[in-house]
């Protein structure tokens, strides 16, 4: 592909290297036809130019998916691409519809459960990440939609992991098409599955490249019917290597079931008299005996279980294993030479031990069994003779006997294993799944790495036909012209092998026939036949050996042994002894041959076996579409973490990679669409862009290029090998024109920007020393300046001082004499003011005086006074509380604790009484003195007063000539005084007296309020425990009940179809609730201990304040038997039918709301109430409700409806569960059994607690449904509480039913969503700005219109379940499980496309969440609720693609900060294949990316089925406690009722709550 054209200086290359296979580098220098090419590592090498391959310097760090897509379809660039995928654990890489599968040597789980195979289902090929999933869904789907066969072809050597991946294939094929169609519940696909551990037990072993390798080819053919379901299959093989049970190579090991046997329990081991098993000479040939990871005991039960499931019976199983341990024993019978010449005996007694151990394990004789190992019959005409054999030729007969039954045992297996599984002749199409061995080229070849060969040279023929044909078609699809392109066939090779007559194998058949042939004469037969033959080659100084060139190379064939291996015959003698056995498992393996056969021919041969066998297998592919998985191990060492390069390459040229690659550039290796080619190329005729389509501009292109070979398709370019190269060394040319420029450009720039620095500098040192010049000139001209001013100022100063000295002296003088004469006023006025002051204070001090002693008494008399009545109405309220006493008196004749309670409270009431008489009379007393003496003060101050009026009287009426004497009657004046001591120290000692009293009483009001408090906390006490226990009853009862509703349910259940599948369940709950009522039973008992009789008291007080006269008349009546009323039914009339049916008619037709509630379930819910039918013992009206919604919720694909019947379904199940509850009867006969009801308390306490059926019918009726307590609650039967349940299993239907049509529609978007729409090309960039514009909004609204799509689903989903008045708890749910939906289809998506992965396209998908953001602050959360949060892992997955600072964070930051919610393993996979497409910035650093993948092999370790995607939660997110509790109280007032019901007499109850009501 390399041309001088192509390379040029500066171009990067890769270069042949003997250490690395190829490496890349850089072209430095051309001479000629030399290269100077300088390594990535640092080395300089002269090449050929036409040695070196150009490079794609722009291909992805991380590779690329599909290896069609690279630039240059070459060796190096496969190679290369193939490591960095691996490198970043991508196993997994496409050749056009080929999938190549590197082995990782490592547990992968994540990568094949059940997750990974739903996000394949259904997937286009090629539109996630390579899988072999993708390669077996598209065989599927071609098989359904096509009506045709398919195959899946999977090679490569042994290591490579072509069982695992087979394994892998079949499982998923089940998944696709599994179903029930085994015997004894066994399925086809769990039998397929499971064959695959029995044959690698007896046809897998140890080898020096694979610890599980398979020693024969499998083609499994899995039948399906014509639905897509499978419905047989057929297991074939080819070719077991026999030899192996007798030869084993150092290091390698015999197959697993031997070593499986010798692992088995004691019992086994003891029972087939088996070892260790280093004392078998079968197995102590090599010095290994386990194999890593692998334990044979484990494996052999778990061998023997696979063998239970593709029904091999037990008796069958271990007849198998008793020839297996035969085998074994058969090894280690060894000969010596006995008494006759040429002959042979057992060599001693631990040979015998052997010989009869395995003849008794055979069942045939032990003589027979010796003699058919030591002698060999010749048959003759004249008769039979018997010849002895020598040791040697005896071992020989010994290993080919047992060569012989190992390889019977496997062909019945097999058989068996078909038989067991069965094949479906009336299948309409099948998928075959071929599992054979790889090429090979060993050391020393024999005739198994013939037989490989060949049939590895037949699939390449087959493959390469596919491959050629692909090609084909696709040119023809792209309409060019294709009629030269070349085609290299290997069909020589295989005449050479197979031809007949004339090729290998019919040599060798036909120097078997003869006795006297050898080894020798076979060799120079083919050297004679085939010397002119260019496949055909001689080694130098070889006897036997011969070389082939195969398609992968030459295979060097030493025919020592080509004879041996080719006769399949068994030894008469050996026939005739196993025909014999008594074992019917033996003898059926080797069944007497028919005389035609033996006459017919000597020998079977195995090559013509083969042959035909293959041939088989090719008509059968030639028969189905072929799908390729090619299997590369990536080194020799069976290690994880390696690559080497030069193996690969082995396997890549032997699995027929190169070969493809080779064909592919036969014709036109490269191949590009046209906006790929344009985006590429488009800078070499940048006019051409303007203004012409995509394909006239490619053409263009190209022609202006004067590349001449090229095909034009319609949608993609088709280049000839070499002309990318060319193209790309142009556009290197044009890159580096521009680089040039852009350097120059710069350059100027720089230049230029140093000038203007240079030159803005000089102008700013010029301004800089002129405005120095000018602040010299500016200070002298200041100075002057301020030398004037200062003589100015100096004389203003002085003339100022002079004026303010003689200003303030005449100012002092004016004022010191104003303050003389203030002075004077002052003190005058001051003199006035303190004798009004004196006066004021004086008047004031009397009139004061007087006032606060008129106000003590007045206070003293009121306190007295409102004390007296408030102790008379204390009296009073004591009285009152007295009289409550009987109801005390009578409850204490019944229970001693509250009577010794009661009489403690009732003596201390007394005590309180006899203190507060006392102190009422005492103050009586008080009160009377302080009247008399209150008298008598107001008597002495009227006498003062009298006294004081005459005196004023007398001088008044005195004549005013007379001279004013003061007379003071002093005797009279002091007897006043004394008598007012007197009144006031009896006022004190009555004070003091009434202080003491109030303190006492005070004391005895404290004492009694803190006894009062200790009553009232014991009287909380006792009805705390009431309620408990009570609370604990009726749980009991309720659980109890319920029980006994679940054990009918479960006994019904068996013979009702539709409840079958609910049987499980209910076994289960009912167990749990057995084990609760276990434990209900046990707390009452420990509650009941401490309780006391006061658990009555609330009743009483409830029935005290509302029921008193009202419900006295209904509890007597029912204080009976109240529940046998209910109980007792008789059948339903034909009017009762038909008021069912119209209940019917009205939940089906009448589809309203009254305000927010459904009015059907009101209605429903009233007339089932009023009917009683809660508490029939039998009913049909609720199997004729649930059969309704059942019908009507069928095949419903309209949310509209579905919502409707939410939200009435939703309600009346609210109502039903504030209205039942369990029956009570055995709480009220164990109460009955512990309170006697001989009183009238007792008697009214159990009636009004049998009374509360009554009173929940006319809850019922009271305009509200909430939150209701037990005794406003209906005692629900059996078919009431089984109604309740089944309603809520509907709701739950209901809802699952919704949030999955929601999920279907979104569904479709989401696929869109996840990926940009490719951009809207700009066809030039001198396009003007308008156009520009416009286009960039075009571009938008293109690309937001799926999500808007999804915004718009949402909001007709929200505007729905509002209109129908569903609960907003159940929207806030269904959007949350959506969004969750939204989240883990962007998620995985993202992680299974790798275009999806880069810096733009997490840009669009950014824009779309914004809008979802914004939908659900738009639905508030009233209705979004948490359901932004559902998208953290979409939305943590989108900031780190558009995140600019990925490459400089750590992984710490990274895992903590950027995205928290990530693991490990989903960071690492978005990380190694973001891309960014818009800036170009590097992604995850390589420290950043070991770290990760350090971490991920320990988490592999310790959690080794971690997956990195996501599961869809398809639960029910909520429980009906959870829903009951969230809604509001359901008001069933002025709710008008349906006009249907309207016309019916019997529905009036209906109107006649509507007018109580609205009165």
């Amino acid at each position: 592909m390399g041309t001088p054209v192509n390379i040029i200086v500066g171009s990067h290359v890769w270069i042949e290297d003997p250490e690395e296979a190829w490496l890349d580098g850089e072209v430095t220098e051309i001479k000629g036809r030399d290269a100077t090419i300088t390594t990535s590592n640092g080395k300089t090498i002269v090449a050929d130019i036409s040695s070196i391959y150009p490079r794609d310097t722009e291909a992805p760090p991380a590779g690329v998916d599909d290896m069609t897509k690279l630039a240059y379809l070459h060796e190096p660039g496969v190679l290369h691409n193939l490591a960095c995928r691996f490198a970043l654990n991508e196993i997994y890489t496409y050749t056009g519809n080929i999938l190549i599968a590197v082995n990782p040597f490592r547990r992968l789980p994540h990568l094949y459960d059940v997750h990974m195979m739903e996000q394949y289902k259904g997937a286009a090929f090629g539109e996630l990440s390579p899988h072999l999933f993708a390669v077996a869904d598209t065989c599927y789907r071609a098989m359904i939609n096509e009506q045709g066969s398919q195959s899946i072809l999977v090679s490569g050597e042994s290591g490579a992991g072509k069982t695992e991946t087979t394994k892998m294939l079949m499982r998923y094929l089940a998944f696709m098409g599994g179903r029930s169609a085994g015997s004894e519940g066994r399925t086809v696909e769990q039998q397929v599955l499971e064959s695959n551990p029995v044959l690698e037990a007896f046809g897998n072993a140890k080898t020096v490249k694979n610890n599980n390798s398979s020693r024969f080819g499998k083609f499994v053919e899995i039948q399906f019917d014509k639905h897509g379901k499978i419905s047989g299959a057929a297991v074939r093989t080819y070719l077991l290597e026999r030899s192996r049970v007798c030869q084993v190579s150092d290091p390698e090991r015999n197959y697993h079931c031997f070593y499986m046997l010798c692992s088995a329990p004691p019992e086994d081991v003891k029972k087939y008299k088996l070892g260790d098993p280093r004392t078998f000479h079968y197995l102590n040939q090599t010095n290994c005996y386990e194999v890593a990871n692998v334990d044979d005991a484990r494996e052999y039960l778990e061998t023997r279980n696979a063998m239970d499931i593709v029904g091999i019976s037990q008796d069958e199983q271990d007849a198998i294993f008793s020839i297996v341990a035969a085998i074994l024993h058969i090894g280690n019978i060894d000969f010596v030479k006995g008494k006759e010449a040429d002959s042979s005996k057992l060599k001693d007694d631990k040979s015998l031990y052997h010989l009869r151990t395995a003849a008794d394990l055979l069942m045939c004789d032990e003589k027979a069994l010796e003699d058919s190992l030591c002698k060999r019959v010749i048959v003759t005409p004249d008769g039979n003779i018997t010849k002895p054999l020598d040791p040697d030729l005896a071992v020989l007969s010994r290993d080919a006997l047992a060569k012989t039954v190992y390889s019977k045992l496997f062909d019945w297996i097999v058989d068996k294993i078909n038989s067991s599984i069965g094949q479906d002749p009336n299948a309409a199409s099948l998928i075959g799944v071929l599992d054979i061995y790889g090429f090979e080229s060993f050391k020393i070849n024999s005739f198994e790495q013939l037989c490989i060969n060949l049939t590895n040279e037949k699939l390449q023929q087959h493959f390469n036909q596919h491959v050629f044909k692909m090609e084909q078609e696709e040119y023809t699809r792209e309409e060019i012209n294709w009629s030269y392109v070349e085609f290299v066939d290997n069909q020589d090779v295989l005449d050479l092998i197979e031809k007949k007559p004339g090729g290998i194998i019919a040599l060798l058949d036909e120097a078997c026939m003869f006795p006297k042939s050898t080894h020798e004469t076979f060799a120079q037969k083919m050297y004679q036949t085939y010397k002119a033959h260019k496949r055909f080659s001689k080694p130098k100084l070889a006897r036997t050996a011969f070389t082939i060139n195969h398609y992968a190379g030459d295979v060097t064939y030493q025919a020592d042994h080509f004879l041996d291996k080719n006769k399949d015959y068994v030894v008469a003698e050996h026939q005739a002894l196993l025909d014999a056995s008594k074992c019917p498992f033996v003898a059926n393996l080797f069944p007497p041959l028919p005389e035609e056969t033996s006459k017919q021919s000597k020998f079977p041969s195995i090559g013509t076996r083969f042959k035909q066998q293959l041939q088989a297998l090719m008509e059968t592919l030639n028969t189905t579409e072929p799908h390729y998985i090619r299997c590369v191990k990536p080194n020799t060492v069976l290690k994880p973490g390696i690559f080497e390069n030069f193996n690969v390459l082995n396997q890549l040229r032997c699995g027929g990679v190169l070969e493809a690659i080779r064909i592919s550039c036969a014709g036109y290796p490269t191949k590009r669409t046209f906006d790929e080619f344009l985006d590429r190329f488009g800078m070499l005729a940048p006019d051409v862009l303007d203004g012409s389509d995509e394909k006239s501009a490619c053409v263009s292109i190209l022609d202006r290029m004067g590349l001449k070979g090229y095909q034009i398709g319609k949608t993609k370019v088709f280049l000839r090998a070499g002309q990318m190269a060319e193209l790309d060394a142009r556009r290197a040319e044009i890159l580096a024109n521009a680089v040039r420029r852009i350097q120059r450009q710069i350059r100027t720039y720089l230049a230029r920007k140093e000038f203007i620095t240079l030159r803005r500098a000089t102008i700013h040192l010029q301004k800089l020393w002129r405005a120095q010049l000018a602040r010299k000139i500016y200070e002298h001209m200041r100075k002057e300046a301020a030398s004037i001013r200062i003589q100015k100022n100096v004389r203003a100063h002085r003339a100022r001082t002079f004026y303010t000295n003689l200003q303030a002296s005449a100012k002092a003088i004016q004022t010191g004499m104003r303050a003389m004469a203030a002075r004077n006023e002052y003190r005058y006025r001051r003199r006035t003011k303190a004798a009004t002051v004196i006066q004021t204070r004086w008047r004031r001090y009397h009139s004061l005086s007087a006032y606060k002693q008129h106000k003590i008494a007045t206070l003293a008399l009121q306190c007295l006074w409102r004390a007296r009545t408030a102790r008379k109405e204390l009296r009073k309220l004591k009285m009152a509380a007295r009289e409550t006493g009987a109801l005390k008196e009578a409850k204490d004749k019944l229970e001693k604790r509250v009577e010794e309670l009661t009489w403690r409270l009732e003596f201390e009431k007394h005590l309180r009484l006899d203190l507060e008489e006392a102190k009422g009379q005492e103050i009586a007393k008080l009160q009377g003195s302080l009247n008399e003496m209150q008298g008598q003060l107001d008597e002495a101050h009227a006498a003062i007063i009298h006294e004081k009026e005459a005196a004023k009287l007398a001088i008044e009426q005195a004549p005013p000539v007379i001279k004013e004497v003061p007379v003071v009657d002093n005797t009279k004046l002091e007897l006043l005084k004394n008598q007012n001591d007197e009144l006031e120290n009896e006022l004190s000692e009555l004070k003091k007296k009434m202080e003491e009293f109030e303190n006492k009483c005070s004391e005895l009001e404290k004492e009694s309020k803190a006894r009062a408090i200790e009553a009232e906390e014991s009287h909380l006490k006792t009805m705390k425990l009431q309620d408990t226990i009570e609370r604990l009853e009726l749980n009991l009862s309720n659980l109890e009940s319920e029980n006994q509703v679940l054990r009918q349910q479960a006994l019904d259940a068996s013979t009702n179809e539709d409840l079958s599948e609910e049987l499980k369940i209910l076994k289960s709950k009912i167990a749990e609730l057995e084990s609760e009522n276990e434990l209900l039973r046990k707390q009452p008992a420990i509650v009941e201990q401490v309780a006391n009789p006061e658990r009555i008291l609330p009743q009483v007080k409830s029935f005290e304040n509302g029921h008193q006269t009202e419900e006295e008349p209904q509890m007597t009546k029912e204080s009976g038997p109240p529940i046998s009323l209910l109980t007792t039914q008789r059948p339903l009339t034909d009017r009762q039918q038909e008021n069912h049916d119209v209940l019917i008619k009205c939940l089906t037709e009448d589809k309203r709301f009254d305000e927010t509630r459904p009015v059907a379930a009101c209605v429903v819910y009233k007339s089932l109430l009023q009917w009683r039918s809660f508490e029939a013992e039998k009913t049909t009206i609720f199997d004729r409700i649930i059969h309704t919604i059942r019908s009507s919720i069928e095949s419903q694909d309209n949310i509209t409806d579905l919502a409707y019947w939410l939200s009435t379904t939703s309600t009346l199940l609210y109502l039903l569960q504030n209205t039942l509850k369990a029956s009570n009867t055995t709480k009220i006969s164990s109460q009955r059994n512990r309170t006697s009801p001989a009183t009238l308390f007792g008697r009214m306490a159990l009636g009004f607690r049998s009374s509360s059926v009554g009173m929940g019918m006319s809850s019922g009726y009271s305009g509200m449904v909430g939150k209701g307590n037990d005794q406003s609650k209906v005692e629900a039967k059996y078919p009431a509480l089984l109604f309740k349940q089944h309603l809520t299993a509907y709701v739950e239907k209901i809802y699952g039913l919704i949030r999955d049509s929601v999920k279907k529609e979104i569904g479709p978007f989401l696929n869109l969503c996840i990926q940009a729409p490719r951009s809207i090309r700009a066809r030039s960039i001198r396009g003007s700005s308008k156009n520009i514009h416009l286009s960039i909004v075009a571009k938008q609204q293109s690309s937001n219109i799926h999500w808007q799509s999804i915004v718009n689903k949402l909001d007709q989903t929200l505007g729905i379940m509002t209109e129908n008045h569903v609960p907003p708890v159940f929207t806030r749910k269904i959007f949350s499980q959506v969004f969750s939906f939204i989240n883990v289809q962007l998620f995985n998506s993202l992680l299974l496309r790798r275009e999806c992965c880069s810096f733009s396209n997490g840009e669009y998908v950014k824009a779309g969440l914004q809008e979802l953001e914004q939908w659900c602050l738009k639905a508030s959360d009233q209705f979004a609720g948490s359901s932004w949060d559902e998208l953290r892992h979409i939305r943590q997955a989108v900031g780190f693609l558009v995140s600019h600072q990925k490459a400089q964070k750590s992984s710490d930051e990274i895992t903590n900060e950027l995205c928290p919610m990530l693991s490990i393993p989903q960071i690492y996979r978005i990380g190694t294949m973001f891309l960014d497409d818009k800036y170009g910035t590097q992604g995850l650093s390589s420290d950043v990316i070991g770290r990760m993948r350090a971490l991920m092999a320990e988490d592999s370790i310790s959690m080794p089925n971690n997956t990195f995607l996501l599961d869809v939660d398809s639960s029910i997110p909520f429980s009906m406690e959870e829903i009951f509790g969230s809604l509001s109280a359901i008001h069933l007032s002025n709710m008008d009722p349906p006009p249907l019901l309207r016309q019916r007499s019997d529905f009036h109850f209906l109107l006649q709550e509507t007018q109580t009501e609205t009165a």
